[in-house]
């Protein structure tokens, strides 16, 4: 599609970023490319379609019905890893848009970050982590997502998106500021909203968190989220670098630390834990021992990646529902379930 002078819209959204961008922002224009050639979009950049792309996929959609930190938690407020997406989506496009990075390339690493998660959360990647001998890790498993798993041949995402992807956490440094962004606001996104979630939730109180931290960040759930934004803005400004002052990163880290002394590693909030680790590995054995089970798309890759792969894709890939359902449906006679 072209405007009135027959100049591609896609072209003038490269020129703009070329005249309006910082020089440290990743430019679509220069991007390093796709796996599979592909033909350039008439109206959308590399990293916009990159972000349609991972944004109509069904990896995503399943992120609504995967825990975040509390397993089948009672009530509707609580997060989920795809409202934790898009949480961690609105910070980083935040922070990119005060750093005039590329806030497209930013959003589509935001939204692809975490496809690779299991069900029930962490335990779920722990468990896959501990039971195979191909090992699990999430961030890894998200790039295998939009490389394999999705369609025919993944996503084809452009380098810059699969390395934000597969570098969002301390394992990794990512190649662009951008990816450093939403490295920073997974961090900023997953402590403010857990500790939220924690107080809906009545493990903790207001007056249980560490009052220096407080003092320095807020008192609100709003105000420490825009203090740790404002910071990490003001530190990184015209920087070849994103990140936190140390005095902001000090508080941020006690608040982490604070997190899993009293939430993650708490009763309340792992007391489903076991039942839902339980849950996976029988049903890992279960296919493993039983791959004709398997739904076809996935029996047809064992001969391309053998079968213990294939069951931990399939695994990983499942809803916290649709594991419960699985496992209902597999070992609870049809008598004994409820109508």
């Amino acid at each position: 599609m072209r405007d009135a002078d027959g100049v591609m819209i896609r072209e003038l959204i490269e020129e703009n970023e070329k005249r309006l961008l910082s020089p440290y922002a990743c430019l679509s224009s220069q991007t390093k490319g796709r796996q599979y050639p592909l033909e350039k979009c008439r109206i959308r950049t590399d990293f916009q379609r990159d972000r349609d792309r991972i944004l109509h996929c069904k990896s995503f959609r399943r992120l609504k019905h995967k825990t975040q930190v509390f397993i089948a938690p009672e009530g509707d407020h609580y997060r989920t890893r795809l409202t934790h997406t898009l949480e961690v989506a609105q910070i980083a496009r935040s922070i990119s848009r005060a750093l005039r990075l590329n806030e497209d390339l930013t959003e589509a690493i935001a939204l692809g970050h975490d496809l690779g998660h299991t069900p029930f959360g962490h335990i779920g990647e722990r468990l896959l982590d501990r039971i195979t001998s191909c090992g699990f890790k999430h961030y890894i498993h998200s790039l295998r997502v939009v490389d394999i798993l999705e369609g025919e041949n993944g996503l084809n995402l452009t380098w810059e998106v699969r390395n934000g992807i597969a570098s969002h956490t301390t394992a990794g440094t990512p190649a662009t500021l951008e990816g450093q962004v939403v490295r920073i606001s997974d961090r900023i996104a997953y402590i403010n909203h857990d500790i939220d979630d924690a107080l809906r939730a009545g493990i903790i109180t207001e007056n249980d968190l560490p009052g220096e931290c407080c003092e320095l960040l807020g008192n609100t759930h709003g105000q420490r989220i825009n203090s740790m934004i404002m910071d990490v803005i003001q530190n990184s400004t015209d920087k070849p670098k994103v990140g936190m002052s140390s005095e902001v990163s000090e508080a941020t880290e006690k608040l982490r630390s604070f997190m899993f002394e009293r939430v993650y590693m708490d009763d309340t909030a792992k007391k489903e834990e076991k039942k839902a680790g339980f849950i996976l590995e029988r049903l890992f054995q279960y296919f493993m021992e039983y791959p004709g089970s398997l739904p076809e798309e996935y029996r047809l890759n064992i001969d391309v990646y053998g079968l213990e792969q294939v069951v931990c894709d399939y695994i990983a890939g499942m809803t916290d529902r649709y594991a419960l359902r699985m496992f209902s449906n597999i070992f609870i006679p049809s008598s004994w379930q409820s109508s």
